[in-house]
């Protein structure tokens, strides 16, 4: 019986390091995945800014070959307008 519980124990430890093997490797793949999925969207956002950015751009020269005046009149530098009222 002593060579079964000497057996046992070298056993159990090669199982839980074949366990612990198998889960890391399990890890590793959902990571991975997941990194490759991330970036994916990454790219996918960068496309949409891209084709954003394009679309304004052609909407400014649009507006801009039609001659039309700017939508926002111009704006005054904070700094130069000092109220009057309340000044002590």
């Amino acid at each position: 019986m002593d060579g079964q519980d000497s057996e046992d124990p070298k056993q159990s430890t090669a199982d839980m390091t074949v366990f612990v093997q198998n889960l890391l490797q399990q890890m590793q793949a959902r990571f991975q995945t997941m990194s490759e999925s991330i970036v994916t969207k990454i790219d996918e956002m960068g496309v949409r800014i891209n084709e954003l950015e394009q679309s304004i751009n052609d909407l400014r020269t649009e507006m801009g070959a039609e001659g039309s005046p700017s939508p926002l009149p111009p704006s005054k530098n904070p700094e130069e307008i000092k109220p009057e009222e309340g000044s002590a």
